[in-house]
């Protein structure tokens, strides 16, 4: 079984930031990890991804302005989100391809999700 947590979420200003979190648990191996986000009426989209070793891709509408990480120790991968737009409010999806023991194919697990609204 494998659970995704996220946390971190909530209502902030335009210029304003936003750390998110997403623990992961289940036993087996975490390949990538990643933040995809869904605004209202528009296809869930990547945000950032970042691989086992740490290699790191972003979408464009975020370069510059938001940091993806991963703590390989604790499971974990955070977003770092700086100089938020309106245009960021999104419910913000947690995701990990992820083996799970005794399976040899890996498969994309999801979090629950964590509203972000960036307003004033």
């Amino acid at each position: 079984q494998v659970q995704l947590v996220e946390s971190g979420g909530g209502l902030v200003q335009p210029g304003g930031s936003l750390r998110l979190s997403c623990a992961a648990s289940g036993n087996g191996f975490i390949y990538t990890m990643g933040w995809y986000r869904q605004a209202p009426g528009k296809q869930r989209e990547l945000v950032a991804s970042i691989s086992g070793v740490g290699s790191t891709n972003y979408a464009d509408s975020v370069k510059g302005r938001f940091t993806i990480s991963r703590d390989n120790a604790k499971n974990t991968v955070y977003l770092q989100m700086n100089s938020l737009k309106p245009e960021d409010t999104a419910v913000y999806y947690c995701n990990a391809y992820f083996r799970v023991i005794p399976s040899s194919t890996p498969a994309d697990y999801w979090g629950q999700g964590t509203q972000v609204t960036v307003s004033s």
